[in-house]
């Protein structure tokens, strides 16, 4: 495959070294630190058969429109731009495109998704409980929550009635979910749901070592999307 790396941090050069180790071509590399560069408009369905991106957050929507413009499938992994997910999810439906989002690409993660919902609802049947989120990731994360401390929280709203929303601070009621934000140096990224009742506390918790789960999670969907329209995520390609 051709692959259009969009974002060239840390993850944009794992993905490069791992496409690459996998026999795939990176057809071009767009990088915002890179103003003289090329751009995503330089770029067709016939030299790329699908973009990965990982910027910023108030970078992503462009890029993700763009892609989909020139009629390249686009993997997004940047988080903080779900204000605009509509807009991403309706122009992918005007022009056929393929657009793939997750939160956070690591299989296991998205097994941690699975689990939390799960448990969420066991959990709200037996009563008893209250729960709250943690994450924590390194200092140069720059939102805060993390997009997956939002998805584990959606989770468990979707599915633990007793909570009616969320918020990145202390509840300030019992219908509030916490969602508590931590950055250290050098953490890759932790998640934690926390059950606790009066006579005991059940936890559920993920811990990433390192960048390359994420990397191949993302491959794996670039591998997966060309030739399917649509929006998809990390349940459609694991068949969760």
């Amino acid at each position: 495959m051709n692959i259009l790396l969009i974002g060239y941090g840390k993850m944009g050069r794992t993905l490069e070294a791992l496409a690459t180790g996998r026999g795939h071509r990176i057809a071009g590399i767009v990088d915002p630190g890179q103003p003289d560069g090329p751009a995503i408009a330089d770029f067709t369905a016939a030299t790329a058969d699908v973009a990965i991106e990982f910027t910023r957050p108030d970078a992503a929507f462009a890029n993700v429109a763009a892609c989909l413009r020139q009629g390249i499938p686009v993997v997004c992994g940047s988080t903080g731009w779900l204000a605009r997910w509509d807009e991403a999810g309706a122009l992918a439906s005007e022009l056929g495109g393929s657009l793939f989002y997750a939160s956070n690409y690591s299989v296991g993660v998205n097994l941690f998704f699975h689990f939390n919902e799960y448990i969420a609802a066991k959990m709200h049947q037996f009563g008893g409980y209250d729960v709250a989120v943690r994450e924590i990731h390194h200092t140069q994360k720059l939102d805060a929550p993390s997009g997956t401390a939002v998805t584990a929280a959606e989770g468990i709203l979707a599915h633990f009635p007793a909570k009616t929303s969320w918020r990145n601070a202390p509840a300030e009621g019992p219908a509030e979910l916490a969602v508590i934000s931590e950055r250290t140096a050098d953490v890759v990224g932790t998640h934690v749901v926390t059950y606790t009742s009066d006579v005991d506390t059940l936890v559920l918790s993920h811990e990433a070592h390192s960048r390359a789960g994420f990397a191949q999670g993302a491959l794996l969907a670039a591998e997966w999307l060309p030739g399917r329209p649509g929006v998809f995520g990390m349940k459609e390609l694991l068949g969760l």
